[in-house]
């Protein structure tokens, strides 16, 4: 679908070329573009149907990519793709080959930097804006945090170190009433509006001026003016923790009025010092669906536009978590749920309307949640934290040093292990088990089906230990349905002198592989973190071992099973197929799965040497 306006902006500057009364139906065409794009490729919509006009006037008033600007979380960004030469390339978002779901340098000099999980925009927009300053490269940087950002502590850390400088440097708060309280009051409002003309900050900077003109008492009543403003100011609004850290508060202001918001970015462009600009913004604006249930249009399948209605699809592992833990909780008051600001994406939606007391959101803080847990499980209690796979490395020394050397009874469930699709290179579950597997005190189990899952959630809520349950996106593979969990550590199907060796879903195709070969054995992993002796004798039996493994080679279970092969010397052949080195880009979980051999046509191949 070809759109007036849109399709003419191949840059920024063609968007400043425009006239006032364009932007309008501009931001009328990009929200038709969104929904349209999303509704085939699956993506964020509610999220960026809120931020258009917030979008279209940081662009006009600022200079990309001289100015930097940054979007946490990223996914939130794309009408700024839509108007920085990506309007073409629109319909590709999110597929194989096509451009990303979140900022990507790779793509386009508009993204400063990749930005898949939140709150790290502030420091690295901090970081853009003082090395601009010290090798004197014009522009500045501007942060743009909401849909949750917020709720990460490293939000805190960097505006504690950026507050209080001098310079330029420029934050926009995008709240679309998942980060910050509403301001009430007709007086803020009224405020708020005075502030955020133009008019008021000329007529403040004037009336400073003057005073300081004043010969040997005008700095002083300078001071007294305006620290008389400032008490009256935070008597009305209370506190305000953004001044409180050394910013310009600027807002709050409706971020969907255009005009408005190119006033208070070309106020915040011309100030001397941090500025934070608060602005209001409706999640889902525009499509009645989203706006009605923004979380369910938060990020969606592809979709009918004119109904609203997703393919669907049956069940998946995570609501099978969801299932199999409200059943656990029901017999055990013990038992606590910790999601970081995912809910619904981790299967937890009925455990916190069933057990609201033992339920706990921390927010985007999986740092937090970690350590949370683990002084819950000091307390007596056996928490459980649903984690994505890519989200939970930003735990790792909480893990370690907070969980694993206390030997403190937690369960992380890690859901979305191994391939994701179509989110990419930020969210690939690849690491987990690498870097779970080398700390002490930590037991990992791998399902590789709904009645595995409910096992082994079971087994490790009651380990006194670190215990994971890690399990995939989707729902079961068909070969992996009638696996039955042996309470070993590790399961053998058929007989021969080949071994092919693998964990989780990858089990279901090397069990067809299998039947396709002559005289080849699947020893599934059932327990990835007890692999010793007993494995290396079963081993033994076989001329050659063949280990397919859904995650990051180097640091993988596969390494450990080669590095015990090698210590035994076992007189066999081992081959290790795994993701070497690399970070993979969005496309199909199966493309994926058979890009790195791990489908049963590629272990087919593999097995016979071809």
């Amino acid at each position: 679908m070809e759109y007036k306006i849109l399709s003419g902006i191949k840059s920024p500057v063609d968007l400043k070329k425009l006239n006032s009364d364009q932007i309008e139906p501009l931001c009328e065409e990009i929200r038709d573009c969104l929904i349209n794009a999303v509704s085939k490729n699956g993506g964020h919509l509610a999220s960026n149907l809120g931020s258009v006009e917030l979008t279209v006037a940081l662009h006009r008033v600022f200079n990309s990519p001289q100015d930097a600007i940054i979007f946490d979380v990223g996914h939130q960004c794309y009408t700024h793709k839509l108007l920085t030469g990506r309007y073409d390339r629109i319909d590709t978002i999110r597929t194989e080959g096509g451009i990303s779901g979140f900022m990507r340098p790779g793509e386009s000099e508009h993204d400063p930097v990749v930005t898949g999980h939140s709150s790290s925009s502030i420091s690295a927009a901090y970081g853009i804006y003082k090395a601009k300053a010290l090798s004197g490269e014009k522009g500045t940087a501007i942060a743009v945090v909401g849909d949750g950002a917020l709720t990460g502590g490293m939000v805190y850390e960097a505006l504690n170190n950026a507050g209080e400088k001098k310079g330029n440097f420029i934050v926009v708060i995008n709240d679309n009433k998942m980060s910050i309280s509403k301001n009430v009051g007709s007086l803020a409002r009224y405020l708020s509006a005075i502030r955020s003309r133009p008019k008021y900050h000329r007529f403040k900077g004037r009336v400073e001026k003057f005073l300081l003109k004043i010969p040997f008492i005008g700095k002083y009543i300078s001071r007294g003016v305006f620290k008389s403003k400032t008490i009256i100011k935070n008597a009305i609004y209370h506190t305000n923790i953004f001044e409180g850290l050394g910013f310009n508060y600027l807002g709050p202001v409706d971020g969907h009025n255009e005009k408005v918001l190119e006033n208070i970015f070309t106020i915040a462009k011309n100030q001397t010092r941090p500025v934070i600009v608060h602005v209001m913004t409706k999640k889902g604006k525009g499509y009645k669906f989203a706006e009605e249930c923004p979380y369910d249009y938060h990020g969606v399948k592809p979709f009918d536009v004119n109904s609203g209605a997703n393919s669907g699809g049956g069940n998946d592992f995570s609501s099978a978590f969801g299932e199999s833990l409200c059943a656990l909780a029901e017999k055990d008051s013990r038992i606590c749920a910790i999601t970081a600001a995912m809910t619904q994406g981790t299967g937890l939606a009925d455990f916190s309307h069933k057990y609201k007391n033992r339920f706990f959101d921390v927010g985007i803080a999986e740092q937090h949640a970690v350590t949370f847990a683990a002084g819950l499980a000091k307390g007596g209690m056996r928490p459980v934290f649903a984690v994505y796979s890519s989200f939970l490395q930003r735990g790792f020394d909480q893990v370690i040093h907070d969980a694993a050397i206390n030997n403190v009874p937690i369960t992380l469930c890690v859901d979305r292990a191994g391939f994701v699709g179509e989110d990419g290179e930020t969210h690939q579950g690849l690491f987990d088990t690498a870097f779970l597997s080398q700390i002490p005190n930590v037991k990992i189990y791998a399902p590789s089906n709904f009645e595995e899952l409910d096992i082994m959630l079971k087994l490790a809520i009651y380990d006194n230990c670190v215990s994971v349950v890690r399990y995939p996106r989707g729902g079961e593979f068909l070969n992996c349905k009638d696996i039955k969990y042996s309470n070993e550590p590790f399961s053998v199907y058929g007989s021969g002198k080949t071994a092919i060796i693998s964990y989780g879903r990858i089990v279901g195709n090397a069990l067809e592989a299998a039947q396709k070969l002559d005289n080849a054995a699947v020893i599934k992993l059932n327990v990835l973190t007890e692999i010793g002796k007993p494995l290396i004798d079963e081993l033994k039996k076989y001329d050659s071992v063949f280990f397919f493994e859904e995650g990051i080679k180097h640091g993988g279970i596969g390494e450990h099973i080669g590095s015990l092969l090698a210590e035994s010397n076992i007189d066999c052949s081992y081959k290790h197929i795994a993701v070497d080195s690399q970070f993979v880009e969005a496309a199909s979980v199966d493309s994926q799965i058979k890009k790195f051999g791990l489908d049963t046509d590629s272990i087919i191949k593999t097995v016979k040497g071809e």
